[in-house]
């Protein structure tokens, strides 16, 4: 995918989606427009699991879903400062799944915005992506190229200081799917700042806050995260700390909970590279709050009350069948990753393990073994997934996927 033309002067990585900020030298705009910069993929996913109809077992063909997708982008640079940007995204299961519900074919607009920048501040408006870097309480997601949710608002950062991105937000609204849903049920919207310092050799200081105001019966909530990542004699470290404060009737009141609570969490990691192989070992401990403590990775993140996968470094992707904070319910987390990647660029295998202990309620497992590799510029994968005990109730789950995108 490219996303050099149109966001290149300053921190493409957050204006534009998915990517990480790095700051980088001004420069003057042409005053003649730039040729369009197209991007897209392409993707294929079939699975086969134990969930989805009643009664039956892991590998019968009725629990077996099968998807395809296609996106489309483009960004234009227009000359003095302005440009702009789209995205299109699809589904389609070609009516090859057999779960009842299951046989959705969508299309979607999920990015269009307009940009404007000058000196070291770039001004991103409309429907847009956030990514996870700077923006780990509400973020956006991607299920085989396609954006799973994108948020309407304004985007300005700032890179003035030596080291160091600025970023001010005001979301006004979350689009899953082709609707549309209003921060909080108001117009109010949601505000956002952030910052990133590197000027510390090998390491970057990110620091987050949001603010959402309330509306009637929704009350009003905040959030606080900050994290440090730096890289000692080949050891990657990182710590990471959240809080979240929601008031009743808000939309950052996770469900079940019976009261208002703060919501805290600590996450911290160590990993290591030794020649072919990887490790990567996880810790993290959630209070027993009330609050969520990610409003983005799920499809309708800021729009309905959620228990939504953590946001934290110790869980897996949203889509993970695993580790989900729970309301009153404190929760110890230990991840172990460890890979090994194969010679001759053949790819690289994989095992993923997390054990959640909860105060109340059984300790919930998951793991994932899986084998990713690229073959004819197509990234590919096949994964095996096991979860045990889920949201700390007696329960077990299996899942194989197997999926490639071809992005150009």
């Amino acid at each position: 995918m490219k996303k050099g033309l149109l966001l290149s002067v300053v921190a493409s990585g957050f204006i534009f989606a998915g990517g990480n900020i790095a700051p980088v030298q001004p420069v003057v705009p042409a005053a003649a427009p730039a040729a369009c910069d197209f991007w897209g993929s392409v993707g294929a996913r079939y699975e086969f699991k134990d969930a989805g109809v009643t009664g039956k077992k892991f590998g019968d063909k009725a629990n077996n879903t099968w998807k395809t997708s296609v996106v489309l982008g483009v960004e234009k640079d227009l000359g003095y400062g302005f440009g702009f940007g789209a995205e299109l995204g699809a589904y389609s299961h070609l009516g090859l799944t057999n779960i009842a519900g299951s046989t959705q074919n969508r299309a979607e607009l999920s990015q269009l915005y307009v940009t404007y920048k000058v000196g070291n501040t770039a001004i991103k408006a409309g429907r847009q992506a956030l990514p996870e870097s700077l923006s780990p309480w509400a973020f956006s997601d991607r299920t085989l190229g396609v954006l799973d949710n994108a948020y309407n608002g304004i985007v300005v950062v700032n890179t003035d200081i030596a080291n160091t991105t600025l970023v001010g937000a005001w979301i006004a609204s979350l689009t899953p799917k082709n609707t549309t849903y209003k921060v909080n049920g108001s117009d109010k919207g949601l505000f956002m700042l952030a910052a990133e310092y590197t000027g510390v050799a090998n390491t970057t200081f990110d620091t987050s806050a949001y603010f959402i105001p309330s509306n009637g019966a929704k009350g009003k909530a905040f959030s606080v995260w900050a994290s440090a990542k730096t890289k000692i004699s080949g050891i990657d470290l990182g710590l990471q700390t959240a809080y979240a404060k929601a008031d009743a009737g808000s939309i950052a009141i996770l469900n079940g909970a019976t009261g208002t609570k703060a919501s805290y969490a600590i996450s911290a990691y160590a990993g290591t590279k030794f020649n072919a192989f990887d490790a990567k070992l996880t810790l993290s401990f959630i209070n027993d709050g009330d609050a969520q403590l990610n409003l983005g990775s799920s499809p309708y993140g800021l729009a309905l009350d959620l228990s939504d996968t953590s946001g934290l470094w110790s869980e897996f992707s949203a889509d993970a069948l695993a580790s989900e904070v729970v309301a009153g319910n404190k929760q110890k987390v230990a991840k172990l990753d460890l890979g090994y990647t194969l010679p001759s660029n053949y790819g690289k295998v994989y095992l993923d393990t997390i054990v959640d202990k909860p105060t109340t309620g059984k300790t919930a497992f998951g793991a994932a073994l899986g084998y990713k590799f690229k073959v004819a510029g197509v990234n590919g994968k096949v994964e095996y997934r096991y979860i045990k005990n889920q949201k700390f109730t007696s329960s077990k789950a299996q899942r194989v996927r197997i999926e490639g995108t071809y992005k150009f």
